[in-house]
């Protein structure tokens, strides 16, 4: 039995020291955006884990573009969480990359379309559940999300905006 268990240990210390070695040996000069992704176009949302990030068929993990909502424990995160699966759970939209194909968490960043061409992204800031939040070279909707933020904090619309908040050790509080 030991020794059973000793070459499952060995094999898998193989198996993931030969992943590791795979990512190290990439081409320096090339950077990881340059690499096709396998990320599918169009999919169908399977998971909504919070407000800016899905999961669609395949198991790819999706990461929606220039916004940021709320964490767990954060004051707009349940609001999020619960309008995006409102949005997308269970539906076919559509996925556009912009320059960066992945983030640092391996998760596909992309903004997310429904069929009749809304822009999700854009809808969540419309609705004062999440800000703005650029990473050049990632702006192909600076313009709109911009403008989208700057109308949902004048009309004081959404759990961002609605009521003045105040810090409280590590959370909001209304």
């Amino acid at each position: 039995m030991a020794i059973v268990i000793g070459a499952l240990i060995v094999g898998a210390g193989i198996y993931f020291g030969l992943r590791d070695e795979q990512k190290v040996n990439l081409p320096p000069d090339i950077p990881l955006s340059d690499f096709t992704s396998e990320c599918p176009t169009e999919a169908i949302v399977t998971k909504v884990l919070d407000g800016d990030t899905v999961v669609v068929e395949g198991g790819y993990h999706i990461r929606l573009l220039s916004i940021d909502t709320d964490e767990k424990g954060y004051l707009c995160y349940g609001e999020a969480k619960s309008r995006l699966e409102e949005m997308v759970f269970n539906k076919e939209v559509r996925l556009e990359k912009d320059e960066t194909d992945v983030d640092q968490y391996d998760r596909y960043l992309r903004y997310i379309f429904l069929p009749d061409g809304q822009n999700i992204n854009i809808q969540l800031v419309k609705e004062g559940l999440a800000i703005a939040r650029f990473y050049p070279p990632d702006v192909k909707y600076r313009e709109e999300i911009t403008q989208a933020e700057g109308n949902a904090i004048d009309n004081k619309v959404g759990c961002k905006w609605s009521a003045p908040t105040e810090i409280t050790g590590d959370k909001e509080k209304k």
